[in-house]
């Protein structure tokens, strides 16, 4: 589980991430602040975000995935996580204790639902619509 700390300066942003990251299993977020001084504890990554100027917000609309794309059940979300982390398609499978064509299945459903052709493009993607946290 990685510890994770958030800096922003918009307390509303940052609860925002709090609650989407509280959400996900393979985080645990110990610390939220308006500055990195005031990070407690040892973490191992630190979320630095701003909201955007110009832009209006609307509640998680920092991290809803765009209407048109299907939403991605728990299991899609920590397989593209450790995608993201770089695994193999044997490596998921022994961490996720299924079978390696399990994560092929269940990549091809990734694939589809956001309209990629590349492992690379999928966690890009993925990561532009505020499905996955890096």
């Amino acid at each position: 589980m990685k510890r994770i700390a958030i800096v922003a300066e918009s307390e509303e942003l940052r609860r925002e991430l709090v609650e989407a990251l509280g959400d996900a299993q393979a985080f645990e977020v110990v610390s939220a602040t308006p500055t990195a001084e005031a990070i407690a504890g040892s973490v191992d990554v630190v979320v630095t975000a701003r909201a955007s100027r110009g832009l209006q917000r609307t509640s998680h609309a920092a991290v809803e995935p765009s209407p048109q794309v299907p939403p991605l059940t728990q299991r899609e979300r920590q397989i593209l996580s450790l995608l993201a982390d770089g695994l193999g398609n044997k490596q998921i499978a022994a961490r996720l204790g299924i079978s390696p064509s399990t994560v092929k299945t269940h990549l091809e459903v990734v694939f589809d639902k956001l309209d990629v052709t590349s492992r690379a493009e999928a966690v890009a993607v993925a990561v532009r619509r505020g499905l996955l946290f890096l």
